[in-house]
């Protein structure tokens, strides 16, 4: 269990989060790794904090590249998997966190399961990246109708193997909350994802962002039942419907 792992982290305007990033990766206890930070056109200071960091710990594992023009977090993403050597894809948003042993967990039960797509529980932490103690529990395995009706799988949980799904089908499109449409279009090839419910992961929620503007996400994951699962609108309305209520017991 020795196989290179490419953690990608596309970063905008993450300067107050950035090293406590860096630094979670690296208290792993898994040790052959990569990272790559894929800087996203940042309007504050977070360029320079992240290179500041870099240069000082001298890691050879760890990467900083500049995205050209304004791709958002699917080109930054994109970007990371083009670069990536690893035959295991993580994916870590800036402002997330990870347990130390989440790599090593994970690829374990990847290749336990000889799957292809794994992914974990979390639990959601605030800004201070304080878990809340509320712990999302995650399926033994999702197939695409299941995913369809339960976005359980959260992005910062995610391993992919590249000897088991081609990496063209890892490859983001340039929509709205295209961490999800990613999901359904490796598991439309009819790949199972293999959930390991254990607590990996803080998802820390900023006041302010995307995934906290709930008319917002209602109108993502409507747009995502009819543009990228191009689903008739009586199917739309039935996903939704699971949709909601599923999001509603996560968070209360």
């Amino acid at each position: 269990m020795n196989e290179l792992v490419s953690i990608i982290v596309p970063v905008y305007n993450a300067e107050k989060f950035i090293e406590q990033t860096i630094d979670c990766v690296r208290k792993q206890t898994y040790m052959n790794w990569e990272l790559w930070l894929v800087e996203d056109s940042s309007t504050d200071n977070t360029l320079q904090v992240m290179t500041d960091v870099v240069e000082s710990l001298a890691d050879t594992r760890i990467h900083i590249v500049r995205q050209d023009g304004d791709g958002g977090a699917a080109g930054a993403r994109n970007k990371g998997l083009e670069l990536a050597n690893g035959r295991f894809i993580t994916y870590l948003d800036a402002d997330d966190y990870w347990m130390p042993e989440k790599l090593e967990k994970e690829v374990q039960f990847l290749l336990d399961k000889q799957a292809g797509f794994v992914f974990t529980g979390y639990e959601f932490a605030d800004e201070n990246c304080k878990g809340t103690g509320k712990v999302v529990k995650v399926p033994e395995t999702l197939n695409l109708k299941q995913a369809l009706g339960n976005t359980t799988i959260f992005t910062s949980t995610v391993m992919l193997d590249t000897e088991k799904i081609d990496k063209t089908l890892m490859v983001m499109p340039y929509i709205k909350s295209e961490d999800t449409a990613t999901w359904w279009q490796i598991l439309k090839t009819g790949e199972l994802a293999y959930g390991l419910d254990e607590n990996l992961v803080l998802y820390r929620r900023a006041g302010k962002s995307l995934s906290s503007n709930k008319i917002e996400a209602l109108r993502r994951i409507w747009n995502l039942y009819r543009k990228a699962a191009k689903l008739s609108v009586p199917e739309s309305c039935y996903y939704f419907v699971l949709w909601a209520f599923r999001a509603v017991q996560r968070r209360v």
